[in-house]
């Protein structure tokens, strides 16, 4: 897959993303060179990883003399507050062997903690120093996302969240359109139980395209970032493979259809800290 021919999103910083990445949740420290690499060999133009992930090192030596490809990272919970985060990117960057990010995201709001504004006080500064070219935030409601915009009349270029047909995060998504914030979808896959659904099925089966494509494809026709994780080569590739899908209108209302208030499989945010 050629990375000049990818799709690409344009952030409200200016920034042009790629809309297709590499997610790399779950995968080893020990591992996370080897994949990161060869996902980069495979066409892959983003890589996304948190501190909390345990695998920056890992990821950094993957990404070791590509300097083109998109990195995103994240501050954890516990490193919250303005100075905490200062502290804790400075970690980051140590472990990714780097001197910047593409993009540092705030992983919860911490809503108990109540420290999220400070923590954005202080992405603002490490993007003005040019640590962090672009920031964002993931997981953060529409409330959460007006306390810092109203703290600090800076606006997340992205957030990033829990979003698939199950699951399809339509209020959240229209606040980000109307504030200018990308939505970039983690798990995008549904962790996989989407994959068996008919409808995805028989749209796969029209399509000579996998399940994985094909909702991989849902996504970026509807200017979603998305970043699939997938440690073997195989699903790498088939995942890559979804930029090669288009759907119709009436297969994209048909997945549309399928989204349900009880599809959320990770931690609500306003009660996870």
């Amino acid at each position: 897959m050629n990375s000049d021919n990818q799709p690409t999103l344009t952030l409200n910083d200016g920034r042009v993303m790629p809309q297709f990445g590499f997610g790399t949740y779950l995968i080893e420290n020990d591992d996370a060179q080897g994949a990161v690499k060869g996902a980069i060999d495979m066409g892959y133009r983003l890589v996304d990883t948190a501190a909390v992930y345990r695998n920056e090192k890992g990821v950094g030596k993957g990404l070791d003399g590509h300097g083109d490809i998109w990195l995103t990272t994240k501050i954890w919970n516990e490193q919250q507050g303005y100075d905490e985060t200062k502290t804790a990117f400075d970690k980051c960057l140590g472990r990714l062997g780097r001197d910047s990010v593409d993009l540092l995201l705030i992983h919860w709001p911490c809503p108990e903690q109540d420290k999220y504004v400070d923590t954005w006080k202080a992405f603002i500064d490490l993007q003005k120093d040019g640590k962090a070219k672009s920031i964002g935030v993931s997981n953060f409601m529409p409330e959460h996302l007006e306390k810092i915009i109203d703290a600090t009349s800076v606006v997340p270029a992205v957030n990033q969240i829990e979003l698939h047909p199950r699951f399809q995060q339509r209020e959240s998504r229209k606040v980000h359109k109307q504030l200018g914030i990308a939505t970039q979808s983690w798990s995008p896959l549904g962790q996989g139980n989407g994959l068996d659904n008919n409808v995805i099925s028989s749209i796969a089966d029209d399509l000579d395209a996998s399940p994985a494509q094909v909702i991989l494809s849902w996504h970026l026709q509807n200017d979603l970032l998305v970043i699939p994780k997938a440690s073997s080569e195989e699903h790498q590739r088939d995942n890559l493979g979804a930029l090669g899908v288009t759907l119709s209108d009436a297969q994209m209302a048909s997945i549309d259809a399928l989204d349900s208030e009880t599809g959320r499989l990770g931690p609500h945010p306003a009660e996870f800290d």
